[in-house]
């Protein structure tokens, strides 16, 4: 079917991807490795997978795309031998919206290796299922507070596929990473593709922050014109929210430093002045590592805490 169909092993019966008024379907491709801030990219390709009927239809070959060494997958041991092997895995799911519209799911690990080959793989598989948008997630750690609505960026290959969305202004180099190549090359091959990147804040970076992955399936919903279930992730920010906001509240020295930051988050979305970043001018704001060594700190102090884990 593609080029580079050594790197992939397409599973049968395929089923029809074609919406009821003959569309090809939404590709969605969320892989975890460089932008995973808050695990946004993984807590929603998850959820998705969970909460909507899916079927594997294509195993890209691991063995190829990624380097061990670099990241180690864990091995499960049990008293006096080892388990089990948690293997890396990169994949395609057809996955039927809550309406029953069909789209592409791509998750798994973001490849280390052959990237051309593998987005030259992806991109000739849309063409196959005749896909008709492509859609990237990503995550980043920003200094924003938790206790204001998550945002996020938008970028596209055509501005009107993001009517109505942020964009970052100006012209800057990122390191590179799968996602935006795909997103790139995706336009490149006349397909409209376009993500988002979650901000996600700094200080809760390093554990699962479900508001990110539920902005980014909001926005996959909006842009692809698909009925996505959301209620569990509402239900798990709610939770996860009331967690943090109980350890912030018995600690001063982190209740004003998140004070500190919502007065200066707030001051730069009244004013939009130096819209490129999201620290204003005036007082800096307290790096992440500042407010994250004082939750580990005050989460050291507690006995039999069970709350969200922080960086």
């Amino acid at each position: 079917m593609a080029r580079h169909s050594d790197l992939y092993r397409l599973i049968q019966p395929v089923p029809d991807l074609r919406s009821a008024d003959g569309r090809g379907p939404v590709l969605v491709h969320g892989l975890e490795g460089f932008t995973d801030a808050g695990h946004a990219i993984e807590g929603a390709t998850d959820h998705l997978k969970d909460s909507l009927d899916s079927q594997l239809i294509v195993e890209f070959d691991a063995d190829q795309l990624i380097d061990y060494r670099s990241r180690r997958p864990p091995l499960k041991y049990s008293f006096d031998h080892f388990a089990g092997y948690d293997e890396p895995t990169i994949q395609m799911h057809a996955v039927k919206a809550a309406d029953g519209t069909s789209f592409l799911l791509l998750s798994g690990l973001e490849p280390d290796l052959r990237w051309d080959g593998f987005t030259e793989s992806v991109i000739d598989l849309a063409g196959s299922f005749g896909v008709r948008m492509s859609i990237g997630l990503g995550a980043m750690p920003l200094s924003v507070p938790h206790t204001r609505p998550t945002t996020s960026s938008a970028h596209a290959s055509d501005v009107d596929l993001i009517r109505g969305f942020t964009a970052w202004p100006g012209e800057f180099s990122v390191p590179g990473n799968i996602s935006s190549l795909l997103e790139l090359r995706m336009s490149e091959h006349g397909i409209p593709s376009a993500g988002f990147t979650v901000h996600v804040p700094q200080y809760l970076a390093q554990t699962a922050y479900p508001a990110a992955a539920l902005n980014l399936v909001g926005n996959i919903a909006k842009i692809g014109e698909l009925d996505l279930p959301t209620g569990e992730l509402e239900k798990s920010v709610e939770e996860f929210t009331a967690q943090v906001d109980a350890q912030i509240a018995h600690s001063p020295e982190i209740l004003g430093a998140v004070e500190l930051m919502e007065k200066q988050y707030d001051e730069f979305m009244e004013t939009r002045m130096g819209s490129d970043s999201l620290n204003p001018g005036g007082k800096p704001l307290p790096s992440g590592d500042e407010i994250g060594a004082e939750f580990e700190r005050f989460l050291a102090e507690q006995s039999g805490d069970n709350g969200p884990e922080v960086s």
